[in-house]
């Protein structure tokens, strides 16, 4: 499986290539919506992830010391940041996610394009895989 680094690397890669921000959007959309659904199950209060103004579920799983993710939100930019978020995160070992250096929000220019609010979301959905990694990483979960 490629680092979180090398992934970081891609996704800023893909976004090189779309010098328009309607066309960001849209691919972030896209993102989103090639994800695998979430499975009914895992749409419960408690995969509600706090913070965000739109409804975000976020499916945490640990297995052998790596973390698993599955997301989904009603609103399609979250669902496609909640992707990104996975291609990084979603089977890494838990101590890289709590060591990783997210750049790729910078290094895209997403964290100026986004509004308050998602920014807000995509922080708690980042503070709940860390504290989650945490959980796995000490055996915790």
């Amino acid at each position: 499986m490629a680092s979180i680094q090398e992934i970081q690397n891609s996704i800023i890669e893909d976004f090189s290539f779309l010098p328009e921000w309607d066309e960001r959007y849209a691919y972030l959309i896209e993102l989103g919506q090639k994800m695998d659904p979430l499975p009914e199950a895992y749409r419960s209060e408690a995969n509600i992830v706090r913070g965000c103004q739109s409804t975000v579920w976020l499916h945490r799983e640990c297995q052998e010391d790596k973390v698993y993710f599955k997301a989904d939100s009603d609103s399609l930019i979250v669902k496609g940041l909640a992707a990104l978020l996975m291609q990084v995160f979603s089977g890494q070992p838990a101590e890289q996610v709590l060591k990783a250096d997210l750049t790729f929000f910078e290094e895209t220019g997403l964290n100026k394009h986004l509004s308050s609010q998602r920014t807000n979301g995509l922080i708690a959905m980042i503070e709940e895989i860390q504290s989650f990694a945490a959980k796995c990483k000490n055996g915790e979960v």
